[in-house]
């Protein structure tokens, strides 16, 4: 049965994913009332298995993510399926959902209002963004179909899955001689394709020569599958060059185009891979009250990082809320009936009241 949402939450985070879940599972310990908005299109889902990850190496991406939801609910969480259109920061005499925001100064104590794109909308006090990537692939037919079985980006992930064999590594941008050599530490047979980029040249050239990494100049073609495994990369002239993995590094992109409304939008990475919404160590945002976590801040974040970062945004977030609440226990300590002491118990009591305290 779907789980049906609340009006608003302490936290809503988006993005049902190792950050997403870690983070709201941390959250919901804490006794916040919490929400994950999840689209159902985790990034690793064509993987086999979770390898790096302690204690669940090898553990299937699915089952992971199902006791992680089951982890969550038993401390009051909540799962909805959903896909997030829009963000839209919630202040007095706000728009609804679906009108144009008006740029005001923006607050923590605003709060905001998540559009969903089925035109379900609830309120959040924080968000916790963890909606991961987009991974753009090089266009060559049948790699997209291969992607996370014989066609790979992460040594750390497949390495030792594919130890000792033809390895083949697609250059597609800054990262591809770096691939190359960090490969070779698990097949000692292993080709790099210049495809449509300029052979490695200068000391790249002579790194992979010292280590027997051979480069194959031509732009390819096509894959070539036999039973349902690759069996080589073929070139545009015809040249069938055999191999049994493909290793890509893929462009990445943040999934935040539903931030835009706040003013938060994705950046080139440092390291020239892809744009990634921009955060400090604790994955603060520029924007107050939104905090980010996983690869859709850091782009090459395994699954044991992306959760170690929304265990740590959860407790800032945490940390933010008790400070406000705070502040609003002092202004009612000394003046009991000002407005503003009014309203900041109103919240405080409503958000106790969700969690039946």
């Amino acid at each position: 049965m779907t789980e049906q949402l609340r009006d608003g939450y302490d936290v809503v985070v988006v993005g049902g994913g190792a950050a997403g879940l870690n983070g709201a599972l941390m959250l919901a310990r804490a006794r916040r009332s919490v929400v994950v908005i999840d689209a159902g299109d985790p990034r690793n889902a064509p993987a086999e298995g979770v390898h790096g990850l302690l204690g669940h190496d090898g553990i299937p991406p699915a089952r992971l993510l199902e006791r992680g939801r089951a982890e969550v609910r038993r401390y009051g969480g909540q799962i909805v399926p959903g896909r997030v259109a829009r963000v839209i920061r919630e202040q007095a005499g706000a728009p609804a959902a679906h009108e144009q925001p008006v740029p005001t100064p923006a607050r923590e104590e605003d709060g905001f209002v998540v559009a969903l794109a089925d035109g379900r909308t609830v309120r959040a006090r924080r968000l916790l963004v963890a909606a991961g990537v987009v991974d753009e692939l090089p266009r060559v037919p049948g790699l997209r179909e291969r992607w996370g079985r014989d066609v790979l980006h992460c040594p750390y992930c497949h390495g030792w899955e594919v130890r000792d064999r033809a390895v083949g590594v697609l250059a597609s941008g800054p990262m591809t001689v770096h691939q190359a050599l960090l490969f070779r530490q698990w097949s000692a047979d292993v080709t790099v394709f210049s495809h449509t980029m300029p052979a490695p040249a200068g000391a790249e050239a002579e790194q992979l020569a010292a280590r027997g990494i051979r480069v194959v100049d031509g732009e390819v073609a096509a894959l070539e599958i036999v039973a349902d495994r690759l069996a080589g990369v073929r070139l545009a002239d015809g040249t069938l060059v055999s191999r049994e993995v493909l290793v890509v590094a893929p462009r990445m992109t943040a999934r935040a185009a539903f931030l835009a409304p706040l003013g938060l939008r994705p950046v080139e990475h440092p390291m020239g891979v892809g744009e990634h919404l921009a955060a400090d160590p604790t994955g603060r945002t520029d924007v107050p009250g939104v905090w980010v976590a996983g690869n859709v801040t850091e782009l090459a974040a395994q699954v044991g990082n992306a959760a170690a970062a929304g265990a740590v945004a959860a407790t800032q977030i945490n940390a933010d809320l008790v400070a406000e609440e705070t502040r609003q226990a002092v202004a009612a300590h000394r003046d009991p009936f000002s407005a503003v002491t009014e309203a900041g118990v109103s919240a405080l009591v409503t958000g106790q009241r969700s969690h039946g305290l």
